[in-house]
């Protein structure tokens, strides 16, 4: 029997109470483990289906864009954090299956934690239960009703 190591912990980021409530137990297990929290965060809303704001964009205004989400997304987490130094941030530019599945090849996480915002919600074009079932490694969902 192969049994995983937990080396880091993987949260896709989402600006909500069930997002928060994701990252606080995203980072309780990093700080229970003593191993790295990695956030991150796509410049188009896995949650929304329908959002292709960072195609849309050209070159230099996407270069705007992603700037701007980044430093939205640091100073944000980095409060949540408090005084865990151990926080990755990646801003992901990709598609969200291609991306993630990129992390997972180089080991940034071996659990992913997503915030479950709201029953019926999707992530990555697909109800957010078959995303989390069909992914390739242990997926947390945290929500949608209490943490």
């Amino acid at each position: 029997m192969t049994t995983t190591t937990l080396r880091a912990v993987g949260f896709c980021a989402h600006y909500s109470a069930p997002g928060d409530w994701a990252f606080d137990y995203a980072l309780r297990v990093a700080r229970r483990h003593s191993i790295p929290l990695n956030v991150f965060h796509f410049l188009s809303n896995p949650y929304d289906p329908t959002d292709d704001t960072s195609r849309r964009l050209d070159p230099d205004a996407r270069a705007r864009l992603a700037v701007e989400r980044e430093k939205e997304l640091r100073m944000y987490y980095d409060l949540r954090a408090g005084e865990y130094l151990s926080v990755g941030f990646r801003l992901c530019e990709d598609n969200e299956w291609k991306e993630l599945h990129r992390c997972l090849l180089h080991r940034e996480f071996q659990i992913l934690v997503l915030g479950y915002p709201y029953p019926g919600a999707t992530f990555a074009g697909q109800p957010i239960e078959e995303f989390a079932d069909s992914f390739v490694s242990p997926v947390v969902l945290v929500g949608p009703h209490r943490p």
